[in-house]
């Protein structure tokens, strides 16, 4: 075509990253009895030739990948022998990431990430791009897809100058302190100077300090703290801002990311008071987003979490963003009918569910609180389903359904159930009609 703009190639540096990670996946990969086994000359070995091996693969597929918009398309070429044109409709595009791995922040580089509607996975991620091209590219397809209002598409090209200032209304800033802390005051660190304290003594007592057995040991220890020291990596210098796209979302240690949440995609509100962090009077908030991919196998990368650590002062001010007039302390909540103690004997006081203007509440937990707040609009399906023992107590649990999940309001009157049932699916048939 004669007005189509020439492919761009990813940096080229793209291939000394990828060949790195590929370096920690192959150390990784080697169990240390291997190493024990054929020893550390072999082992260096193996390590260099399957790394050296994964550089030319990566160079080959450096060269063969390209990407260019062509109206309101994105299309990436890739393959050698097997050549893959994936056209991305532009229309379809929820959000845009911008993610910076700790070795692409060394080398300042950065990896676009995609998010369509109805997509499995992260769509034709670009790894890797200059931190000032994958944040112009970042804008352009942004507005192409007419996520930014007020701007029209336009024909511009991704320079490599300064990145853009990035626009929108700060909310709110995690401080890295109380991060921390919340993350020490989690079960896993709780009990691990108990944990190591056994081991110990455990070693002692057997007189059995082999170097395949201290190994071990520790790779089980780490298993054991992983979610914790992720959850501070990931959320470090955690930034909120309101643009005309949505919720910009910015944060990450060793990797930092930048994410926009559209609002108009937004399924449910949730709220959870952990046990540890109640003394504090800390909660987190999460999100559930349609079109975002839910089989991912790294959760990070989904915009799910919306407030890491904060308090209900905070929580509120961002509630109230996300979902405009809905107040977080008066939201009503009517518990179930005494008898349902029969099936939670222990947490049946804590459970709860209630009708507000907008939203549709839910509370359960007993050790971990949570609330779940769905707006009328975003529900797709109501079912009330009843078990063997429901029925004998004349009880039932209704289930609103949303595109990405959902709340569940257990174990209430069965009258209530089916006025409570009919109730939502009017109100969201009359939500859905406003909108």
């Amino acid at each position: 075509m004669p007005n189509e703009e020439p492919r761009q190639r990813l940096h080229p540096l793209s291939p000394v990253l990828h060949g790195a990670k590929s370096l920690i996946v192959v150390i990784a990969g080697l169990s240390w009895s291997t190493l024990s086994r054929v020893g550390f000359g072999w082992f260096a070995a193996m390590v260099v030739v399957l790394a050296l091996g994964a550089t030319v693969l990566a160079v080959v597929s450096w060269w063969n990948t390209g990407y260019h918009i062509v109206g309101r398309e994105l299309r990436v070429h890739e393959g050698l022998l097997w050549r893959r044109t994936r056209a991305i409709p532009l229309e379809r595009l929820q959000a845009v990431e911008v993610v910076r791995p700790l070795l692409a922040q060394l080398t300042g580089l950065a990896e676009l990430r995609l998010e369509v509607v109805g997509g499995g996975k992260t769509e034709a991620p670009l790894a890797y791009l200059g931190v000032a091209e994958a944040a112009a590219l970042r804008q352009r397809l942004l507005t192409v897809a007419g996520r930014v209002p007020g701007q029209p598409p336009g024909p511009e090209v991704a320079t490599a100058g300064p990145a853009p200032e990035l626009s929108g209304r700060e909310l709110h800033a995690v401080r890295n302190p109380d991060l921390l802390a919340s993350q020490l005051l989690t079960p896993q660190a709780f009990l691990l100077p108990f944990g190591v304290a056994f081991v110990v003594a455990q070693f002692l007592s057997e007189d059995s300090w082999s170097f395949i057995a201290v190994a071990s040991t520790l790779t089980a220890m780490a298993g054991i703290v992983l979610q914790p020291v992720r959850r501070v990596l990931d959320d470090w210098n955690f930034r909120l801002a309101r643009e005309a796209a949505g919720l910009r979302v910015r944060n990450g240690l060793l990797e930092t990311r930048m994410q926009t949440v559209p609002l108009d995609r937004v399924q449910m509100v949730g709220v959870t008071w952990p046990l540890l962090w109640r003394w504090k009077g800390w909660l987190r908030l999460r999100l559930e987003v349609a079109g975002y991919s839910s089989g991912e196998p790294d959760d990070r990368n989904r915009p799910d979490r919306l407030l890491p650590v904060g308090d209900l002062r905070t929580a509120e001010m961002i509630v109230a963003e996300v979902l405009p007039r809905v107040r977080l302390t008066t939201l009503p909540l009517v518990p179930p009918p005494a008898r349902a103690r029969w099936l939670r004997p222990l947490s049946a006081r804590m459970l709860g569910a209630g009708l507000g203007e907008q939203v549709f509440t839910v509370r359960s937990g007993l050790l971990t609180r949570q609330l779940a707040i769905v707006p009328y609009a975003r529900i797709q399906s109501v079912r009330v389903v009843q078990g063997p023992a429901q029925r004998r107590l004349r009880l039932a649990t209704v289930h609103a359904d949303t595109a990405s999940g959902g709340a569940v309001a257990y174990h209430r009157d069965l009258a209530e159930s089916w006025a409570l049932a009919a109730e939502l699916t009017a109100r969201a048939h009359a939500a859905r009609r406003r909108h």
